[in-house]
């Protein structure tokens, strides 16, 4: 038997739905109105809902956002009950969680299976919790690999703040594993059992980014012909993670802070604001106070953010977990059996790891990859750089048999730069970007789409430089 919450402001209709399932022996919780389904919804802890979708006051939709954002842990389903002529609604209800809907009129058959099967997938739902739940507390580990102190104490600090609802931001050079540290904050916390959504803010146009992370509404903008729901809200009860948020677009970055302060968020063409609860965490490789002080980030949402400051140090700076982490990737590449000779370890250690950790994965499959046994050695660690440098600089095909004439083509081809010979004393690569682009704007007479295809780049990859660069 289950206890099930009928919300419709059809009276008769509540009592044959009632006299049907009551038969059924489900006991039936009864509403008038959205205001009052809520209400009951709050108070009786149903396990089921079945909500009309045009009521006065709040209508369906609004009860199932609500229901949505109050059902973290419970999976508590919704049916829509709608009539033919909003047909087109009840759709857009499934979009946003509802588990189906019915027509008006059904018939008895009809509604006894469509709510024996909700029940059964509430049932299947709590069950896989309740397996999870019962791993996790078995001790499943972090994934995270170390053996220096620099990086027990960062993982002493992941335990500590994982419980709390703070918002944490992590700092780091790419390629040392930030996304791995966030998931350990969510895997360690309440929310563990919820959506983890990461976002890399770097890797998303801006003109697309406020739809990406707050949703929008049908017809909001030129080609919205449905709705979309939005990364916020995709990560309802569990956590939010926005990689390179130092990346995120300046317009945007009111629209997060009040996200955070009011705990609702706005679609793009919503009239009303919609309820979220999600843990937020961040990690960015920039200096976020100087992007306060150049005018590229603000510094009210930067304090918003940084609640709690997690730094991984770069590769280069804890040695000792080379070799473990070498291991480990060995193990994960090719098996159990590799093995690789104290020589080859050693040499890692001298290595600059200017890639940090993501350099090493790479590094470690091509050498797993390219091996004679099951035992690698520093032979094939030199083969493998050697190899690297080889494709990074390939050599001048020698078309006049001198050293010279090369030397004449490498200069040749440095003073054809748009900026001329690189300088002896080295330069800003942003800066060099900035000032070709321009150069080639204005060589396009202004026009971007004809500047994009001048630089051999998607127009929506020139938009993002010019409103990075300021230009």
């Amino acid at each position: 038997m289950a206890r099930i919450l009928l919300i419709d402001d059809d009276r008769n209709l509540r009592e044959v739905v009632k006299f049907i399932l009551a038969d059924k022996g489900h006991e039936i919780l009864e509403a008038a109105d959205g205001e009052e389904g809520l209400r009951q919804f709050a108070a009786e802890a149903p396990d089921l809902v079945l909500t009309d979708i045009r009521m006065p006051g709040r209508d369906g939709m609004e009860v199932l956002r609500q229901i949505r954002t109050r059902n973290t842990g419970t999976e508590v389903p919704v049916i829509v009950l709608t009539a033919y002529g909003t047909v087109e609604q009840a759709v857009e209800a499934m979009r946003e969680g509802a588990f189906t809907y019915l027509l008006k009129p059904f018939n008895r058959d009809e509604l006894a299976l469509t709510v024996q099967q909700a029940l059964q997938l509430r049932t299947l739902a709590q069950d896989n919790r309740n397996l999870r739940r019962l791993l996790r507390e078995r001790g499943a580990e972090l994934p995270l690999v170390y053996a220096s102190e620099v990086m027990a104490q960062l993982v002493e600090k992941v335990r500590r703040v994982a419980s709390s609802e703070a918002t944490v931001l992590i700092g780091g050079e790419s390629g040392t594993g930030k996304e791995l540290v966030a998931r350990a904050v969510h895997d360690l916390s309440p929310r563990w059992d919820a959506p983890f959504v990461a976002v890399n803010c770097g890797a998303i146009p801006a003109d697309l980014m406020e739809s990406e992370l707050f949703g929008h509404t049908r017809g909001a903008f030129t080609g919205a012909t449905v709705a979309r729901t939005g990364r916020i809200r995709n990560a309802q009860g569990g956590t939010l993670f926005l990689d390179e948020i130092g990346e995120l677009p300046l317009p945007l970055q009111p629209k997060l802070l009040r996200v955070l302060e009011n705990k609702c968020v706005d679609p793009v063409g919503g009239a009303e604001p919609v309820a979220v609860d999600f843990r937020l965490v961040c990690a960015t490789n920039k200096n976020l106070p100087q992007e306060i002080a150049a005018g590229r980030f603000r510094e009210d949402l930067y304090y918003r953010l940084e609640v709690v400051h997690l730094d991984i140090p770069p590769l280069r700076e804890r040695l000792l977990d080379i070799p473990v982490l070498w291991q480990h990737f060995s193990q994960l590449h090719g098996g159990r059996g590799i093995r690789s000779e104290p020589a080859l370890l050693r040499r890692l250690g001298e290595l600059p790891w200017r890639g940090n950790v993501r350099e090493l994965i790479n590094l470690n499959q091509r050498l797993v990859l390219m091996r004679q046994g099951d035992r690698l050695t520093l032979a094939d660690l030199e083969a493998a750089l050697t190899g690297q440098v080889a494709e990074k600089v390939p050599a001048a095909e020698d078309t006049t048999g001198s050293e010279d004439a090369a030397s004449a083509a490498h200069e040749q081809g440095m003073s054809d730069l748009p900026l001329g010979p690189l300088p002896e004393a080295g330069f800003s690569l942003p800066e060099l970007e900035r000032e070709v682009i321009r150069l080639a704007l204005e060589k396009c007479g202004g026009n971007k789409s004809r500047t994009a295809a001048y630089l051999g780049i998607p127009r929506h990859v020139l938009l993002y430089r010019l409103q990075k660069y300021g230009l």
